[in-house]
């Protein structure tokens, strides 16, 4: 746990110290290499934050909807037909949970104005 959190300081005072002039032609970096953290502050964090934890929750949800879904087969094999209909139906709830934070998160950075 202590190299985890020492590996998201140095992760995190590496991004807010990466400025648009340390990322020069010379770099080898190209075009790719121009989306800074400094153009779009801390709100490229939020956004990436907010969409990779509504993510990881959904990853978590369907998992846990599918655990339960075999549990359930497993003591009523009769109902499977049922159970798994509500299963996907539930699953792709979820997801649709997860995909709209995707989406909030790429929209907050449209957002942004440019410098």
């Amino acid at each position: 746990m202590k190299k985890l959190l020492v590996m998201m300081l140095v992760a995190f005072a590496g991004l807010t110290l990466f400025t648009p002039e340390s990322a020069s032609a010379d770099t080898g970096l190209g075009v790719m290499g121009s989306f800074m953290l400094a153009d779009y502050g801390m709100a490229g964090i939020g956004a990436g934050l907010a969409a990779g934890l509504g993510v990881i929750g959904a990853g978590l949800g369907i998992g846990r909807i599918g655990g339960s879904a075999v549990e359930a087969i497993a003591r009523q094999p009769e109902m499977a037909g049922r159970i798994f209909i509500n299963m996907i139906l539930t699953a792709a709830l979820v997801e649709g949970v997860a995909l709209f934070a995707v989406i909030v998160g790429v929209m907050a950075l449209t957002k942004i104005p440019a410098p």
